[in-house]
């Protein structure tokens, strides 16, 4: 009897350290995620802001050339050599023998996707003449489909909805290796947001695009907000394209500009199920987004003048009188934000008269930028910066008014690669597996079957993954969203420092623990956890109490730069992507070289359109110490590598 209770007392012990054992990996599992999402969704409202100096640049650049072909849509005769047209323009591409890819004559055939399946599987690419002529044909027949897709399931068995694929290929295959190719009997919805971020974006859609162009009624594809060629500037696409397709890329760019504005926006199956990228708002009309002229709208980026005129008298009405500069900056930038994507500024007082594109840019901008929260009714997406939150409320409403009994969107990582919202009226769907980092999340699809009941399919690439257990697998991506949010920390030194003094008053260089959560969300505004995270990022005295500067002692600039004054490295190092994606839009030839003069005056322009006070002379004499040779411009990749985050802990682990 002794001998049993003494067992059963063991297995109770072990089974509760089981349970805190799972329960805390599980825990820094889901911390670690929201320190990825939130700095994904912090990047996205910096990306809203490069927008509007793009626009700010056209207005005051004394060059504007350099960076107006940012934002006008070349014809056809523009975007190929010598005025020609394009399928003369691509007869001029040789193919040589040493090719050994796909070789596609138009119209496709299955065997032709075959063969382009089997290339990328092989990491070949297809040969820029046949890309140029598979986008042709593809803005062809996208210019004959309507705004809103209608699809029957009378028609197949079952219809499979994918989501957000990032460039990751690896899940485009699993999911055909799971699902089957798409055919007239396995017919597919892709939600939108096929490029960006992964590496073979480029691949995605060719295959897509074959699929379509095979299978016009049974190969169906929406818009993500990620089909857009300023967000591409930001998240890799461009930089993909150029680095594949070095002599064409440009050719290949600027047709992909015209494909993105030419997909559909939203697909309903049975008159029932809604699918579109992002969501709803409470003005959403799918009549009018059916009747608008959806290809006016190559970036979301770039709002109607409407828009940016309110946004100019806005910044009009912020106080010149600051008590801090960072915290002034970051305030112009927030109203910036809210105002330029949410389509919903505050306009009193305003004479301005109605511009009717501002109705079809705010329409299409929530359906593709809007999330579903759990609270009524409809709210700026603060965290993007763009579209809405919209409540269970403003879901009912719009399935009342159209009759609808579901809504599938995608645009949102969720950890499963799925989440049912509202009540089971809204579900979203996330086809990129691996997202954030390897074993990060699962991806999924929907089988939709004549009954309109969803069925959901779990997948995840492991390439890696299976070698670790679950400790190690938290472990790696645990790793990797601190050394993300810490490179964010480091980008607010001088904000972090001012405020960790507020509460610092009698100048001991330790606060409370409260106090030092509260200064970390005041500038950072990440809305995470921090008082869990606080062992991972400040070290605490016996007392209890936070040493605040302990924040930054693992953290140090890439390279010790004389001719930099601290402020200025900080800035360059916070802003560093931005002024990559800008010297990158100016640099039209991609030698990698650009002028000391144009370096000065897009600095400025930058600085001056986002309030930062920089002394000019400091970043005169370290732009001069950087050209090595002398000849008046500088290799601004070597700049711009000057001013990354390196972890030393993590340096001399690798020395």
């Amino acid at each position: 009897m002794l001998w049993e209770s003494t067992v059963i007392r063991a297995a109770i012990l072990i089974q509760n350290w089981y349970r805190f054992t799972m329960a805390r990996l599980e825990m820094r599992r889901r911390y670690s995620l929201s320190i990825f999402q939130s700095i994904e969704y912090a990047d996205e409202q910096d990306q809203l802001q490069l927008s509007n100096f793009f626009t700010f640049m056209l207005d005051h650049c004394t060059h504007p050339d350099s960076v107006s072909h940012i934002f006008t849509s070349p014809s056809v005769s523009q975007v190929v050599d010598e005025g020609l047209y394009l399928t003369e323009f691509e007869k001029k591409i040789d193919v040589p023998d040493s090719y050994y890819g796909p070789r596609l004559s138009f119209p496709l055939t299955v065997e032709d996707a075959n063969a382009l399946l089997h290339a990328f599987r092989n990491e070949q690419l297809l040969h820029a003449r046949y890309v140029l002529q598979l986008l042709r044909e593809t803005r062809r027949v996208l210019k004959e489909m309507p705004n809103i897709t209608h699809l029957s399931t009378s028609y197949s068995k079952e219809i499979t909805v994918c989501g957000d694929l990032h460039g990751n290929l690896d899940d485009l295959l699993l999911i055909f290796y799971k699902n089957g190719l798409p055919s007239e009997q396995n017919r597919y919805v892709f939600n939108g947001d096929f490029v960006d971020r992964g590496k073979n974006s480029m691949e995605i859609l060719i295959i897509l695009f074959a699929f379509l162009l095979i299978y016009p009624n049974d190969l169906h594809l929406n818009r993500g907000n990620h089909e857009d060629y300023i967000m591409n500037l930001r998240y890799g696409f461009t930089k993909e394209v150029s680095k594949k397709y070095k002599d064409h890329g440009q050719q290949i760019l600027c047709l992909l500009r015209d494909v993105f504005s030419w997909l559909p926006l939203a697909t309903i199956i049975d008159s029932k199920v809604l699918i579109l990228h992002g969501g709803i708002s409470d003005t959403t009309d799918l009549d009018f987004l059916n009747a608008l002229e959806r290809n006016k709208l190559k970036s979301l980026m770039r709002p109607p003048k409407s828009v940016r005129d309110r946004q100019d008298q806005v910044k009009e009405r912020i106080p010149t009188t600051r008590p801090s500069k960072h915290i002034a900056n970051q305030n112009v930038a927030e109203k910036t934000q809210h105002i330029s994507l949410s389509g919903s500024a505050e306009t009193s007082g305003s004479n301005l008269p109605p511009d009717p594109a501002l109705k079809e840019w705010k329409q299409i901008l929530d359906i593709l930028w809007s999330d579903p929260r759990s609270q009524n009714g409809c709210t700026p997406n603060k965290c993007r910066g763009g579209g809405c939150y919209f409540g269970p409320d403003v879901t009912a409403k719009l399935f009342e008014r159209y009759n609808l009994k579901m809504l599938i969107r995608s645009h949102e990582f969720k950890p499963e690669g799925y989440e049912i919202s509202h009540n089971g009226k809204v579900i979203t769907i996330f086809s990129a597996s691996n997202y954030y980092e390897e074993g990060s999340n699962r991806g999924a699809y929907i089988k939709l079957n004549p009954e309109l009941i969803p069925r959901f399919v779990q997948y995840q690439v492991s390439k890696y993954t299976r070698r670790q257990n679950l400790r190690e697998r938290v472990g790696t991506i645990e790793s990797s969203a601190l050394k993300c949010l810490r490179e964010k920390i480091y980008a607010h030194r001088s904000e972090l420092t001012s405020a960790f003094a507020q509460y610092d008053l009698n100048g001991t260089g330790r606060i409370s623990v409260s106090d030092w959560a509260a200064a970390m969300e005041s500038v950072l505004q990440l809305e995470l956890p921090w008082r869990m995270l606080r062992s991972q990022l400040a070290q605490t005295a016996p007392d209890g109490e936070v040493d605040f500067m302990s924040c930054f002692y693992d953290l140090k600039i890439g390279q010790p730069i004389k001719e930099a004054q601290p402020a200025l490295v900080e800035t360059l190092c916070r802003y560093r992507k931005d002024l990559e994606i800008i010297f990158n839009v100016i640099d039209k030839d991609h030698s990698g070289l650009i002028s000391l003069e144009e370096f000065g005056q897009t600095w400025k322009l930058f600085a001056s359109h986002l309030g930062i006070d920089m002394y000019d002379e400091s970043l005169d004499k370290l732009v001069l110490s950087i050209d090595y040779n002398k000849d008046g411009h500088i290799d601004f990749s070597e700049f711009l590598e000057a001013f990354h985050v390196v972890h030393r802990l993590e340096k001399k682990a690798n020395s």
